[in-house]
């Protein structure tokens, strides 16, 4: 009525001029075909919205069925391409995880964890996971600045006064972030022979660090560090009043129902499940080495796991902090240690669809194929793992091995991550086995022409001429005595540790450690006149790159 009353003023403003009774007639039968051109505009946009919301429900459709499918790499043909990697790199063996919207797509143990007894790798297979261990280290800290108890940015002679690095303006302004992002300065790995499995105290190591002259420039230059995850690590008891240990096992560990994870590495030798650690280097063989013992250095690399438990890690990270529903750590916490702080890496990757690479609070962090990933890996005598996830996926993935000289592990890694996030298929074990092996070969080659050479020479000196103690003054001391026809080298902080040196020719000598870990060197003594100097020793670059100068005391 009120339309028509509209159309009706609308012809006749003026309410006193008399009305036609025809003109009223025509303006309702326009009204009415107004209305009749309405309702179908009406039904044709209803239409349009229904097409519309049907095309945004099916693309939802489809987007939740490729999120719910499994790619057929993991479904098909993971078994056969591991079975294939164990043999292509004298892996003994491997177990992985991998957990998809929530749960576990795949939790299995591969070949065996101990070549002698063939037993098996399986789910609950206890394996060091080194340097995993940094992530619970930020994450602790990170969880004690959401409660107030310290700021990552506060110096660290506020907890330790008497902390001191090489120079005067570096130890001034060293935060615990600085601590856990591998950026005061010094080469990656720097320090690590005199701090790796010594009997050096945690405090003792701490004091060491104002020996390690750096090479690069503070806050500007990434170098990796055990020695700073130790420092920072050891803010905790400072701030708690309780150990890195116990902090870690009752705010993380424990919450998470990680019941097999050992903090410390201490009896990981005497469990029923745990794989036996092994390395092909330096003579191309699978060779049993020695457990490490990395306690004096746990908040850098001390974690024993297996992949059950680490599976619960995962859903956690996954799940903004919960687990089972339960909220573990505050999603403040865990952002923290996944902002960058600084950059590792800004070139495109040959290899992978990678770009840009920083570094957190004990996590790497990159784009993958336009994914946003997270990860880290560990290397401890014997053993390599990594663990990885990417939220926007929803993806998680942890895979721990028994054989430290290869780079399967990483290889399956990616594999994994390019089923999930579409890049095209590339074998990527076999992309880098060749290389691997050859490089290998090349070493044993090497060792092969050095053990050659020795042939009962003579060297510039009588033997006991090379005997006595030689001092370092970032290790401390060793002590070289004659030994038969040879010199034996002990090292002082390592008790277990010693080295037969054998002379070959042009003052040139063979130096075999008795844990192969540590590897086979040429090395030379440097003599002036009739006196013997000093010697310059190395060691497996897993453990430092830069070799050691003693000089004779």
């Amino acid at each position: 009525m009120l339309c028509h009353s509209i159309i009706i003023f609308t012809l006749y403003p003026n309410p006193f001029q008399p009305c036609n009774l025809q003109v009223i007639k025509n303006a309702c039968l326009l009204f009415e075909e107004i209305i009749l051109h309405y309702k179908m505009v009406y039904f044709q946009l209803q239409l349009i919205c229904m097409k519309k919301m049907f095309a945004v429900l099916f693309c939802t459709f489809l987007i939740s069925v490729s999120k719910a499918q499994t790619p057929s790499f993991i479904k098909d043909s993971i078994d056969s391409y591991v079975l294939q990697g164990l043999k292509d790199w004298d892996l003994p063996g491997l177990s992985i995880v991998i957990v998809k919207d929530g749960k576990v797509v795949l939790m299995k143990g591969y070949g065996v964890r101990d070549i002698t007894t063939k037993n098996p790798v399986d789910e609950n297979t206890l394996f060091m996971i080194a340097s995993n261990t940094k992530l619970f280290t930020g994450t602790a800290l990170a969880l004690l600045e959401t409660r107030g108890k310290l700021n990552l940015d506060d110096k660290i002679t506020k907890y330790f006064p008497g902390y001191r690095l090489y120079d005067t303006a570096t130890t001034n302004l060293v935060t615990i972030r600085d601590l856990l992002t591998h950026r005061i300065g010094t080469k990656t790995f720097q320090g690590d022979f005199t701090f790796w499995n010594t009997k050096l105290s945690r405090a003792e190591i701490i004091n060491k660090m104002r020996l390690l002259k750096p090479s690069f420039i503070f806050r500007q230059d990434y170098g990796y560090c055990n020695s700073c995850f130790l420092t920072a690590g050891e803010v905790i008891p400072k701030v708690t009043g309780r150990q890195w240990e116990t902090f870690v096992h009752d705010s993380i560990i424990q919450p998470l129902e990680m019941k097999s994870t050992m903090v410390l590495s201490t009896g990981v030798e005497k469990q029923a499940n745990v794989s036996v650690p092994y390395t092909t280097s330096y003579t191309g063989v699978v060779t049993q080495v020695p457990y490490d013992n990395w306690n004096n250095l746990a908040p850098a690399a001390s974690i024993v796991s297996n992949v059950t438990d680490l599976s619960h890690w995962l859903l956690m990270q996954l799940d903004s902090g919960r687990y089972n529903g339960q909220r573990i750590l505050p999603w403040s916490a865990l952002q923290k240690t996944r902002d960058v702080n600084i950059i590792t890496g800004s070139r495109r990757s040959s290899l992978y669809p990678v770009h840009f690479r920083g570094y957190g609070l004990g996590l790497f962090a990159s784009d993958y194929n336009g994914r946003q990933i997270y990860w880290h890996t560990g290397g401890a005598g014997g053993m390599v793992s990594n663990v990885c996830f990417v939220p926007e996926e929803n993806l998680g993935i942890a895979i721990l091995t028994n054989n430290d000289n290869q780079n399967f592990f990483e290889a399956l890694r990616y594999q994994v991550l390019d089923a999930y996030l579409g890049v095209p298929y590339v074998n990527r074990s076999r992309q880098q086995v060749e290389g691997f092996k050859k490089e290998l070969q090349q070493q044993l080659q090497e060792i092969d022409s050095w053990k050659t050479r020795v042939k009962g020479a003579k060297p510039g000196l009588p033997l006991p001429a090379y005997a006595g103690v030689y001092t370092n003054e970032l290790y401390g001391n060793i002590t070289v005595s004659q030994v038969g026809n040879s010199l034996r080298i002990n090292f002082g902080a390592k008790p277990d540790l010693s080295a037969t040196v054998s002379y070959m020719d042009n003052g040139e000598w063979l130096m075999q450690y008795n844990n192969i870990e540590y590897g086979i060197f040429a090395v030379k003594f440097d003599i002036q006149g009739s006196k013997v100097r000093s010697i310059t020793t190395r060691q497996n670059e897993f453990v430092e790159y830069d070799p050691y100068t003693f000089i004779k005391k």
